[in-house]
């Protein structure tokens, strides 16, 4: 619950106290990013390694989007409804004071060459497929899966990744268990009732 721990749950059943919650610590990671970005000083650090990484490997990512403050986020919302109606923007886009964003620890990741950023080809692509293999390693979960929709209440996003600690990463990864509901027995959240 507590919105500064790393392994805080935030979903549509489970709001930020206090909903305009922001991070202390947030700095700019060293890294490829489109715009001015900013996670949490561990999530920023663990980036740096595991873009590094990438690198060695020969895929080259950017921080296509990351921390968004409570009044970012009622943007970002009201824009995903005026565009798709809110049913449809409640499956993509967290309600203000929900938004995993304002946590500052996570990042929409995507490839540095820009091509399907933020979109679900980036999940098919060399750079999608390498960190959706590696990004426990570095403290990372893809959140939102193809298969817990009715778990998490969001579509599929392969860019979507959680800073949750390399321990815990691990964990679910050895564990093979996908969300952090189902890992700490939460209620699923598919929808904000």
């Amino acid at each position: 619950d507590d919105p500064a721990s790393i392994w805080v749950v935030v979903n549509k059943k489970r709001p930020l106290s206090p909903k305009d919650y922001a991070p202390a610590d947030l700095v700019t990671p060293n890294v490829a990013t489109k715009g001015a970005q900013q996670l949490r000083a561990e999530a920023a650090r663990a980036t740096e390694e595991m873009f590094a990484a990438a690198k060695a490997d020969g895929i080259n990512l950017r921080v296509d989007s990351a921390y968004r403050s409570y009044n970012r986020q009622v943007s970002v919302y009201n824009s995903e409804v005026s565009a798709y109606g809110q049913a449809t923007a409640d499956t993509q886009s967290a309600r203000p004071g929900h938004s995993e964003h304002q946590t500052g620890l996570v990042a929409d990741f995507g490839a540095a060459s820009g091509k399907c950023s933020i979109a679900d080809c980036f999940g098919t692509m060399l750079e999608g497929k390498w960190i959706a293999a590696n990004a426990y390693k570095y403290g990372f979960i893809m959140r939102y899966t193809p298969t817990k929709q009715s778990v998490t209440g969001y579509r599929y996003e392969p860019w979507h990744f959680r800073y949750v600690g390399k321990e815990l990463a691990s964990e679910m990864h050895k564990q093979n268990i996908e969300t952090l509901e189902e890992f700490f027995g939460l209620p699923a959240a598919p929808n904000y009732n």
